[in-house]
């Protein structure tokens, strides 16, 4: 288990994780991708969020009972390596951290894009370059200025879709202005609530399982939240409710005022709405929005990628010299060096040629259905059936978990069977890279 005299600091407040999770759950995908999943279900994509809802219900309660019965973890591949051995620990942290930097890099990519729209004449590699140096100072300071803007940039997005949800439920039931309510004809008036069957369903749970991958991200604020025992099972038990309102209700929308066949082929649900509202300056407020959406994914992924190398060289899976803490408690030099790789990912995925990173980036995909999947495994291995538990704990253990565990790994089987098969072979070069270093260092004695 990750130990060290000089520990981190408890900077992040109740108020910090909840935004946190929430953030993880809600990023640019609902803004920008939704047509994505919409395309592939038809209405029936609010069953798909639904089920992945409660999938990620049931991983989430396992890992806030991981976490109160190992109150000396600091993220969450302490958790799993507790539980699955040393092997398991140094695989989990450093896929997860791939992902992270991966996602860091693509999100910066977006961003810079979506700056662009106010300052068309600056280069894009000028703006990534500014705002990872933004975001690796923010990092840099105490863990609650990282709190603090993760908050604020979770309150935008939450903002956005309650106006949302308002307006749109305006526009459904009682009509706006010269626009008459629409009602919920559209739901089975273009090939029925199930217009490409079974099929569809199955196949938009690979883009809505990823969809809500972040969420986890609590798990690697463990070393760093006051009072973890109290919060970290409140945040678990909300994030369904979180689920249903901010991701289940704006699709239930968008499906039910646009024909889910004409989603995507013109402009954005959320833009329609806003227009249709007379909001003036849409195109400015949404591109902001989505800059806030991929800005707190960067800015998420800097802490995680950070925490997750730190943690491996306390525990000695990653050279010691990243284990030192600044004045204020971070660990800058993991940071550093975590940011350091991202501007050669950065580099990446603005000059690849073809679609290079796009391969690269079925990566994550797999980096966080690894990571559900051994949090539950860890979960289940914890303890026996009938075993008491003090404290919080699954009640419903171990039915939950095994449904979870099913459920995550037919969609990985799922990603991996459509997925490009370029991207799944450089996934699978990642791995075995992983377990060839841990082996190596096994045989060193390190």
């Amino acid at each position: 288990m990750s130990s060290n005299k000089q520990e981190l600091a408890r900077g992040l407040k109740a108020r910090h994780i909840m935004m946190i999770a929430l953030g993880g759950a809600i990023g640019s995908g609902i803004f920008k991708g939704s047509s994505s999943s919409i395309n592939l279900a038809g209405p029936g994509v609010v069953i798909s969020y639904l089920f992945a809802g409660f999938i990620l219900y049931f991983v989430m309660q396992a890992l806030a009972e991981l976490a109160i019965r190992n109150p000396k973890a600091k993220t969450l591949r302490d958790l799993i390596q507790a539980v699955l051995g040393p092997f398991t620990g140094f695989f989990a942290g450093w896929f997860y951290w791939i992902t992270w930097v991966l996602v860091m890099a693509a999100e910066i990519a977006a961003a810079s894009a979506f700056l662009q729209y106010w300052f068309p004449n600056v280069p894009l590699w000028l703006l990534s370059l500014l705002i990872t140096i933004g975001i690796t100072v923010l990092n840099v300071l105490a863990v609650k200025i990282f709190g603090e803007t993760e908050y604020w940039l979770s309150a935008i997005k939450i903002t956005v879709l309650t106006v949302f949800i308002i307006l749109g439920g305006a526009l459904l039931l009682i009509g706006f202005g010269d626009h008459e309510a629409v009602g919920f004809k559209n739901l089975t008036d273009h090939g029925g609530f199930f217009p490409l069957g079974i099929k569809g369903i199955a196949a938009s749970m690979l883009v809505v399982m990823f969809s809500f991958g972040g969420t986890e991200m609590i798990g690697m604020t463990l070393g760093e939240t006051e009072n973890p025992e109290k919060v970290i099972p409140r945040a678990a038990r909300n994030v369904i409710f979180r689920v249903l309102i901010f991701y289940v209700l704006p699709l239930l929308i968008i499906v039910s005022l646009v024909p889910w066949n004409k989603v995507g082929t013109e402009e954005s649900p959320f833009v329609t709405v806003f227009h249709t509202v007379g909001i003036p300056y849409v195109g400015g407020i949404m591109n902001f929005v989505l800059l806030t959406a991929v800005l707190s994914a960067a800015n998420t992924g800097m802490y995680a990628a950070s925490r997750l190398l730190y943690t491996q060289a306390l525990d000695g899976q990653a050279p010691r010299f990243f284990a030192k803490l600044s004045r204020n408690k971070v660990p800058v030099r993991a940071l550093l060096a975590s940011t350091s790789f991202l501007y050669i990912g950065v580099i990446i995925a603005f000059f690849a040629k073809g679609k290079t990173f796009d391969y690269l980036m079925v990566l994550p995909s797999f980096g966080v259905l690894v990571t559900w999947i051994l949090l539950t495994a860890a979960h289940l291995k914890s303890r026996k059936r009938g075993e008491k538990v003090e404290g919080f704990h699954v009640k419903s253990f171990p039915y939950t978990s095994w449904m979870a565990l099913i459920a995550l790994l037919a969609t990985f089987v799922g990603i991996v069977f459509t997925s490009p098969v370029i991207g799944t072979l450089c996934s699978l070069i990642v791995a075995l890279v992983i377990m060839a270093s841990f082996a190596l260092r096994r045989k060193n004695g390190s």
